[in-house]
């Protein structure tokens, strides 16, 4: 099997071509398709998806894992999944969309604090803010309006936050495993939200029918709210979950694999990924058995550049990436890096995520932070407390 990646980073590049492409084209990225004489197309980020790049791979014949553009406005658009969620039954967050300050102020001493201020559209996971603080709630939603958004103003959920991805060829639904996140830039849950700082897979805490019970109550209703409206949802539906002293309830939902969640769930999966997806693709999933799983953890920890989230430095040399690849049970997979000569050099906001499997949770994190201590990026930062208090319970 050939995989062509586009446009691809430093580290993909040692294992698949790469070739450039304007990843917003939707035309683009069909074309390299047909090129390359694709069997299958996977889009991985929103952007693509948004812009309706699975709709021209379809049209060119070529079979593709990724919901339409019309699908993928669960993602695209916080108060359209708000809609489809209250026609499908699904609880989440009270919520107000505003497209004025007047507005945002009303809807802010509606909720009261803590404040959950979150951009309309697409911020490549920087869209949220959190705070007690009101002027900042205020000015993140001056911020987005003066950018030409809308915002939606939630009430705050309490409990822990879970993730989890559903694979679905538009009326069927396959789970994978649950994983939790670390969105913070900082230990203990501190400073600005992020994409993601780290995650761990499985979760030892959660219960018994977690998956079973979001599966019925969140992924099928929305999948089939999707298909009742003409729209149906072929692809990867995320949804981010609160665990709340009232129930489960939607946070957010992504139409694609998200990282740093992905790295965690996809190193514990025994079957093999593209028997699935290309199912998807084809629009069934009946053969699809129940997805088979790899014993133990695994936990992923982010190394983010120098300013990251804020205004990160790239262009700087990474070091140590194959002594910490030889750490027992750990993959290095790459985000923002570049070749640069013989160099690999940093090239986004979150550089690496440094993966590690183990028998324990507690040992998957002590190989993970094992690996991610011989990695040299000056400037760089990470989070020291990823699965720090669920491993302790091990």
């Amino acid at each position: 099997m050939q995989v062509t990646c586009a446009p691809g980073n430093a580290g993909i590049a040692s294992l698949a071509p790469c070739i450039g492409v304007d990843v917003s084209d939707p035309d683009a990225v069909a074309a390299l398709a047909v090129e390359v004489s694709a069997d299958l197309v996977v889009i991985g980020p929103e952007v693509p998806l948004v812009a309706g790049a699975a709709d021209a791979a379809r049209s060119s014949g070529i079979p593709c894992f990724g919901p339409s553009a019309a699908a993928a406005r669960l993602e695209g658009s916080k108060a359209f999944a708000k809609q489809v969620m209250a026609e499908a039954g699904v609880l989440t967050a009270e919520a107000r969309v505003c497209s004025s300050l007047d507005e945002v102020s009303v809807a802010l001493d509606a909720f009261g604090a803590p404040y959950v201020v979150k951009d309309d559209g697409l911020a490549a996971g920087k869209g949220v803010v959190v705070t007690s603080d009101r002027d900042e709630a205020l000015a993140h939603a001056s911020r987005c309006i003066s950018g030409g958004s809308s915002v939606v103003i939630e009430e705050f959920l309490d409990g822990p936050e879970v993730s989890l991805f559903g694979i679905s060829d538009g009326v069927r639904v396959v789970p994978l495993q649950p994983a939790q996140d670390f969105k913070r830039v900082g230990d203990g849950d501190a400073g600005p939200n992020t994409g993601g700082m780290g995650a761990y897979s499985p979760l030892p805490w959660a219960p018994a029918d977690l998956v079973a019970d979001v599966t019925a109550r969140v992924l099928q209703p929305m999948i089939d709210a999707m298909a009742a409206r003409g729209t149906p949802f072929q692809g990867l539906l995320y949804a981010g979950l609160a665990l709340t002293s009232r129930g489960i309830r939607v946070v957010e939902f992504n139409a694609r694999f998200g990282d740093p969640e992905t790295q965690v769930v996809l190193a514990l999966l025994r079957t093999p990924l593209v028997d699935v997806l290309r199912a998807a693709a084809l629009g069934d999933l009946s053969s699809v058995r129940d997805l088979e799983w790899e014993p133990g953890y695994a936990v992923t920890v982010v190394v983010a550049a120098s300013g990251y989230p804020e205004s990160p430095r790239t262009g700087d040399v990474i070091g140590g990436l194959a002594d910490a690849a030889a750490v027992s049970g750990v993959d290095v997979f790459h985000a923002g890096t570049r070749l640069q000569a013989d160099e690999v050099v940093s090239a986004g906001g979150r550089v690496l995520s440094v993966t590690a499997r183990g028998a324990s949770l507690a040992e998957a994190r002590t190989r993970a932070y094992s690996a991610v201590g011989l990695i040299t990026l000056e400037g760089s930062h990470h989070r020291w407390d990823i699965a720090l208090h669920a491993s302790m319970g091990d």
